[in-house]
């Protein structure tokens, strides 16, 4: 029986998904296997010797010490892709709010309430204040091509826009989903000279960290429009308002707002609803929970961020699983106490990423708590764990 912790409120659709045979869900475990987390800052948390696999119901990772994990063998999971469409759909809001000044028209009809002002008259005169281009035939820039960039891209050029995506990391599957009306970039120096609206689908790292700022605004088109619903720390918030003001920016809009943009009357702040759709939630919930519960059921490792996936199909046999540093001969090592042990290897899987490995290792016959141990006490294992034969 394996116990998940949560830490915040998870879809119920969700949970539903765990085996209530092999699982039990509660807030208060004091020593779970798995944890599942929307929200909720782990950076200062002590995690117990217990936790063997952390998923978050979201694709950020930045409210959970990955690094800390990654040293303990704790594999941590996230959903890419899981709340794509709600992204997608508010963007194409956003994009459409940047063009027109629909907000600003909608708060000046609320002003007239209560007020002895003719309200059709006044629409008729002053609504020339509020309008705004068509989005039809304009050059969409789309800054990364994942599973919320690809959708995006696949509707502005649906939508009849001249679509240009940049993304030198592009999967194998992204660009398989890519509508061909999507034009592709020679670079993103030359995507945003190009665009008259650019919208950003990256996650934030070291070198995307302030992507967007005074050096790199001066060399868009005059009157761009820019959507950020992917990462606040991607633009510089200083220099996106002197551009808005000095007109170079004709609207940004953001999922990110912070103190200095509120206010900003050409600076569309929403307060982070990308995911906030109920569908979203609860395709957030079920990945998390289908992930976690095959890595705790079956060792296989599907959308980890801190280690490769690995998957195996169960063959029935007991199975053996490591996680070690990503360091010469470490399979050797493994495998030797193995035969030592008159232990036959009917099938194995090794992967790395960066400097973690992992294994997945299907062996005839129960291995012996002293084989368990001293493949633990090779230098650079940092995890070991055992399934029973099915």
């Amino acid at each position: 029986m394996y116990t998940i912790k949560t830490l915040n409120k998870i879809s119920e659709r969700g949970l539903s998904q765990f085996d209530p045979e092999l699982f039990t869900v509660s807030a208060d475990a004091d020593e779970p296997d798995g944890i599942l987390v929307r929200s909720a800052d782990l950076h200062s948390t002590e995690l117990p010797r217990s936790v063997r696999a952390i998923a978050r119901a979201g694709a950020g990772v930045n409210n959970i010490p990955v690094d800390r994990c990654s040293e303990r063998g704790i594999v941590v999971f996230n959903t890419p892709g899981a709340n794509a469409n709600s992204v997608k759909e508010l963007v194409i809001c956003g994009m459409l709010l940047a063009s027109r000044d629909i907000h600003g028209g909608v708060a000046w009809v609320k002003s007239l309430a209560g007020s002895e002002v003719d309200v059709p008259a006044a629409v008729e005169k002053e609504k020339s204040r509020f309008a705004g281009p068509e989005i039809l035939g304009k050059k969409l820039g789309v800054v990364g091509l994942g599973a919320i960039g690809v959708l995006v891209a696949n509707a502005a050029d649906a939508l009849g826009m001249e679509v240009i995506g940049y993304d030198p990391f592009i999967s194998v599957d992204s660009a398989w989903g890519l509508s061909r009306g999507v034009r592709r970039a020679r670079s993103l120096e030359s995507l945003l000279a190009e665009a008259d609206f650019l919208t950003l689908h990256v996650p934030q790292n070291d070198s995307t960290k302030g992507m967007i700022n005074k050096d790199t605004i001066p060399t868009m088109k005059k009157g761009v429009r820019i959507m950020n619903f992917a990462r606040g720390g991607l633009v510089e918030t200083a220099d996106i308002v002197a551009a808005v003001r000095a007109g170079h920016v004709a609207g940004y809009v953001t999922d990110f707002p912070d103190q200095v943009m509120v206010g900003e009357p050409k600076i569309l702040t929403i307060p982070h609803l990308g995911a906030s759709t109920p569908e979203a939630e609860e395709n957030c919930a079920e990945m998390a929970v289908r992930q976690i519960s095959a890595f705790l059921e079956h060792g296989v490792i599907r959308n980890a961020v801190n280690f490769p996936e690995c998957v195996l199909d169960r063959s029935g046999a007991p199975r053996l699983l490591i996680a070690n540093k990503n360091i010469p001969n470490m399979v050797g090592q493994i495998t030797t106490i193995l035969a030592n042990e008159k232990l036959n290897i009917l099938d194995m899987i090794n992967r790395h990423r960066g400097e973690y490995a992992y294994n997945i290792i299907d062996i005839k016959g129960e291995p012996s708590p002293k084989a368990v141990e001293k493949i633990r006490e090779i230098d650079g294992v940092i995890m070991v764990r055992t399934l029973e034969a099915q």
